[in-house]
């Protein structure tokens, strides 16, 4: 399986969430498979540093979990795969 265009950028701005939440790898595991995610926590732990590709809607049920972990918290949001674009990263670009 290979990674898709908007794969990178999903994982940089899930990491970005969990990061400012101050959430583990392993606390989103958890929670993620609880809600009906399917992978592993070894192969979340590859997704996350880049060294494994995972379908979509496993990393969109990653992004719910970081979403509700976070909710209330501040920082950015993790984002769901339809919402990134696939040309690039999301912001303002070039004038």
């Amino acid at each position: 399986m290979g990674f898709d265009s908007s794969e990178p950028e999903q994982r940089r701005r899930l990491q970005a969430a969990l990061t400012a939440a101050q959430v583990t790898t392993g606390d989103l595991w958890l929670y993620y498979f609880g809600i009906g995610g399917s992978v592993g926590e070894y192969e979340v732990e590859a997704y996350m540093q880049g060294l494994l590709s995972l379908p979509q809607l496993q990393r969109d049920l990653l992004a719910m979990a970081a979403n509700e972990l976070t909710a209330g918290k501040d920082g950015p949001r993790a984002p769901y795969s339809d919402e990134i674009d696939a040309d690039g990263p999301s912001g303002p670009g070039p004038a």
